[in-house]
């Protein structure tokens, strides 16, 4: 059928892949959310963020209705949240956040992934202190200036608040998502958040400049990515393009 077709056929199995690890990625943490409280998005908060962010990742409502139904099956898989921490090429570090029914599972393949492509896994706390794990909020519709007097009025901590275009990013601890989220949330009911999550930030960054070690780096957190049971991949490397 000749190569445009064939190119066709590849990337429509690549987009494929990628909706099918997202649906089952949201669905295992609407499936833990709703399983950790009441299963439904009304009376447990956590679950009924969990089921926003699902849908503005145009995740379908069976996926999401599948999960919580499974959840409230009562019996069912138990998941943990785990952390991997690990070395890579050019003096990168990633922190890898998996959620996991199987600690075996993912421990052989998250190390496989990092040792295969230059890298090696290390020890809790080899990686973590070179970050800093942050509540991550951006959205569109007010000032920094008035972000900052609304927070501080609650008595929120907040590290940094940054405003580009009408964009405001706020960082903050960790320890203090839930407090600013309901915050930002009461005070103006249709916020919409471009981003709303734990983000683990490098304190310094790193340029990779040997082509071989950038081009390693990428098939590493390519290959961390296409793992399951991982969530999220953070590093420290700069100005670094990912092909999608």
């Amino acid at each position: 059928m000749g190569r445009a077709h064939e190119v066709r056929k590849s990337a429509m199995a690549k987009t494929a892949a990628r909706k099918s690890k997202e649906y089952a990625k949201y669905g295992v943490l609407i499936y833990k959310a709703a399983k950790s409280g009441i299963p439904d998005p009304e009376l447990n908060q956590t679950l009924k963020k969990e089921v926003e962010r699902a849908k503005k990742a145009q995740i379908p409502s069976d996926v999401i209705k599948r999960a919580i139904e499974k959840a409230k099956g009562g019996a069912g898989d138990d998941y943990i949240t785990v952390n991997y921490e690990g070395f890579g090429p050019g003096n990168s570090m990633v922190i890898v956040e998996c959620l996991t029914d199987n600690l075996n599972r993912t421990n052989t393949e998250v190390r496989t992934a990092i040792s295969r492509n230059g890298g090696k896994l290390g020890v809790s706390g080899s990686v973590a202190h070179m970050f800093l794990n942050q509540a991550l909020f951006s959205y569109e519709g007010m000032t920094d200036e008035e972000a900052l007097d609304l927070l501080a009025e609650a008595d929120c901590d907040v590290t940094d608040i940054e405003y580009d275009d009408g964009l405001v990013s706020i960082y903050a601890p960790s320890s203090e998502y839930g407090k600013i989220r309901d915050v930002l949330a009461e005070n103006n009911p249709d916020i919409e958040f471009l981003e709303d999550e734990i983000v683990w930030t490098p304190l310094m960054k790193v340029k990779i400049e040997n082509e071989t070690e950038a081009q390693t780096f990428k098939k590493m957190i390519k290959a961390l990515d296409e793992l399951d049971d991982v969530q999220k991949v953070f590093h420290n490397v700069e100005d670094m393009q990912f092909d999608e």
